[in-house]
């Protein structure tokens, strides 16, 4: 039987949870005590929820032993757990360098309450390396436990769009991987029970990472290339919508739009892939090119807006 215990009760952890819990038992952690009391009163400031879906899943857990959703600010909860799933925020610091201090602190938390055949899973966004590389000395640290011997990993990257709430969790393809061939088929397995659009079984870990930092990656190179070319029509005189729309009249024209980058996400996984690219040697060109013609895009922005407002009276 299993019981999975979801670390971060964000915009990530939380969907997930709620999701899983109509098939299994799940706890979800958060070391915010704040967010903890709100959600067990049925209360998720990040909107992602689905608040029906969340009360039912807490009703659920006071019926059943093998179904529902509780949620601890307390590690001491997570120790009858066998699956741990980790979705804690990857960001990066001032110098756009990687900072994994929050997954860290979540392998160490998993780590303490590890046991013999449990299964961890990441879904936070990293670079192609990370999970085996980072995560799992941790993990054997503080459980005293062997990789792929005592205990596995996986990584199954979250596709959370915030806000969008036809792209939910369930209606998105989600890709899995794990450390062996079997945990690789069960962990497959095991997401397929929430994700209605189906799941895609990636070769390996470092495939399943590559996989999430190159789809926010491409998205940033394809809006830098619409920005860009705004910050020479803007010279030019000429609207860059009007010259968009020109262009997509052909059947291969891709029509993105100028505008600013900026979240979670497009803005900062490019990041990740150029600090394992330059721990390898090798300096990414269009990927940082990309990026800074995006960084320009806010001073460009308030610009215009500054100039078009000193048009008007008020």
């Amino acid at each position: 039987m299993r019981k999975i215990a979801v670390i971060g009760q964000g915009y990530v952890g939380l969907p997930l949870a709620i999701a899983f819990a109509y098939h299994f038992r799940v706890v979800g952690l958060d070391i915010d005590t704040q967010r903890v009391l709100d959600l067990r009163k049925g209360v998720d400031k990040t909107l992602e929820a689905n608040l029906d879906q969340l009360r039912e899943v807490q009703e659920l857990a006071k019926q059943s032993k093998d179904r529902g959703y509780t949620v601890t600010s307390h590690i001491k909860d997570l120790h009858d757990a066998n699956v741990y799933i980790v979705t804690v925020p990857t960001p990066i610091d001032q110098f756009n360098a990687p900072d994994l201090s929050f997954i860290q602190s979540a392998s160490k938390i998993v780590g303490s309450v590890l046991k013999s055949q449990d299964i961890v899973i990441f879904e936070s966004t990293v670079y192609p390396g990370c999970t085996e590389e980072d995560c799992v000395p941790i993990l054997e640290k503080e459980s005293g436990l062997v990789f792929n011997h005592d205990f596995f990993v996986g990584y199954s990257p979250e596709r959370i769009n915030p806000g969008d709430k036809v792209n939910t969790l369930e209606n998105v393809v989600k890709v899995t991987a794990g450390s062996t061939p079997e945990i690789a088929e069960e962990i497959d397995n095991l997401y397929k029970t929430i994700i209605k659009a189906g799941t895609y079984k990636a070769e390996s870990i470092k495939v399943a990472e590559a996989a999430k930092v190159i789809e926010n990656a491409q998205r940033d190179l394809n809006i830098s290339f619409v920005n860009e070319l705004a910050l020479i029509f803007d010279r030019m005189g000429i609207d860059t919508t009007e010259v968009l729309n020109a262009a997509s009249t052909k059947y291969n024209f891709l029509k993105y739009k100028p505008g600013l980058v900026g979240g979670h996400c497009i803005s900062v996984d490019p990041y990740y892939l150029t600090h394992k690219a330059s721990k390898l040697g090798y300096v990414l060109e269009v990927i940082l090119s990309g990026r800074r013609v995006n960084n320009k895009m806010g001073a460009f922005v308030a610009s215009k807006t500054i100039n078009a407002s000193k048009r008007y009276k008020y």
